[in-house]
């Protein structure tokens, strides 16, 4: 039988905090551990679900958890504002959150599929009828998963450094030789931040090395990050009008692809582009970013979003209109036309 159990929130102490300095994130949170067929996952539920208006669902990369991976976009202020018009749930993946407590030996990590099979338990527990998923490189792959086995229950993504790519022999090969000479901590950093990155943005390098060696349980982390590694090829395909449009398999709903221009997924995001409908699918190359845009261009990121949802309808332009932001007009993101990457207010800014 699934269950749902409240837990006690304990006090949040983010990696960063919003433009006030103080974390947002801790008002009106309510956690639990909810029992799915694979296990059980922590949520921390933000709000309550308002009318028919679908809830924001974020899910993590590897390394992090739903506090160090999105605490610096929601508290940013132009995203409250935004964000005052939906619920919001956090996941954190199995074993990821704060104050986890070492799996068992011979525990059998989800796979990627699993991981994203659990959340329709959660929502149903939860009551939540449908979502606006943002997810961050796993989370995005889960999510996106998510979309594809239900699509009734994702209106939107927003996939930030997402991969749909199984990883090839030749990636294999690199990955052995690399598990020879580093450790898992310089895998997934490696993973979140390219060379330069390392070398040139010492303070926040140093910022998620420690979260990443010290905060989470090492034998968690690598559980997931070995799930993660071993994922499927995403069965997505563009459609072709009057040719595969009815037989391939691909997003049905709006998609928002965002990466920084010198994050190391920056050609996995667009190959994942490549293979969507062009009709429903934005991307937005962002300038002076590295592989955490939703932690150093969160500004950007919630302009971004504030149009995604404006084109799905579901924020007055009363509102926007009051959000001290640059305006754009006569643009609508849901239509991809033009490009969001193409507005040099969000992309060049």
């Amino acid at each position: 039988m699934e269950e749902l159990h409240d837990v006690q929130l304990t006090e949040i102490k983010p990696l960063l905090t919003g433009q006030s300095g103080t974390n947002l994130q801790d008002f009106d949170c309510q956690e639990h551990d909810v029992e799915t067929p694979h296990g059980v996952l922590h949520v921390t539920m933000r709000g309550v679900t308002k009318g028919n208006r679908p809830t924001i669902l974020t899910y993590h990369d590897i390394g992090l958890n739903h506090k160090s991976c999105f605490n610096s976009l929601f508290n940013y202020e132009d995203m409250q504002e935004v964000t005052q018009h939906f619920s919001v749930l956090h996941v954190d993946a199995p074993g990821q959150q704060d104050n986890a407590p070492p799996f068992p030996s011979g525990y059998k990590y989800p796979t990627m599929d699993e991981l994203a099979e659990m959340l329709p338990c959660v929502l149903t527990q939860l009551q939540v009828k449908s979502v606006i998923g943002i997810g961050v490189g796993a989370g995005a792959y889960i999510l996106t998963k998510l979309a594809l086995t239900e699509p009734a229950l994702v209106e939107a993504l927003v996939l930030i450094n997402v991969d749909p790519c199984a990883k090839g022999w030749v990636d294999w090969a690199a990955a052995k030789f690399s598990g020879w000479t580093s450790t898992l901590v310089d895998n997934i950093m490696s993973h979140h931040f390219s060379p330069d990155e390392i070398s040139d943005n010492l303070e926040i390098i140093q910022t998620f090395r420690l979260h990443i060696s010290q905060d989470i349980p090492q034998e968690n982390l690598g559980l997931f990050y070995t799930s993660y590694d071993s994922r499927l090829e995403l069965p997505i395909e563009r459609p072709i009008p009057g040719l595969n449009e009815h037989t391939v398999t691909t997003l049905s709903c709006p998609a928002l692809l965002v990466v920084g221009d010198t994050s190391p997924a920056v050609d996995v995001v667009v190959e994942c582009n490549s293979r969507l409908n062009p009709t429903k699918t934005t991307l937005l190359k962002m300038a002076d970013c590295g592989g955490l845009p939703q932690v150093v261009q969160p500004g950007k990121l919630a302009e971004a979003f504030k149009y995604f949802v404006q084109g799905m309808g579901y924020i007055p332009h009363v509102v926007l209109s009051n959000l001290r932001t640059n305006q754009v007009s006569g643009f609508n993101l849901a239509g991809v036309t033009p490009p969001l990457s193409s507005l040099p207010s969000l992309a060049d800014g």
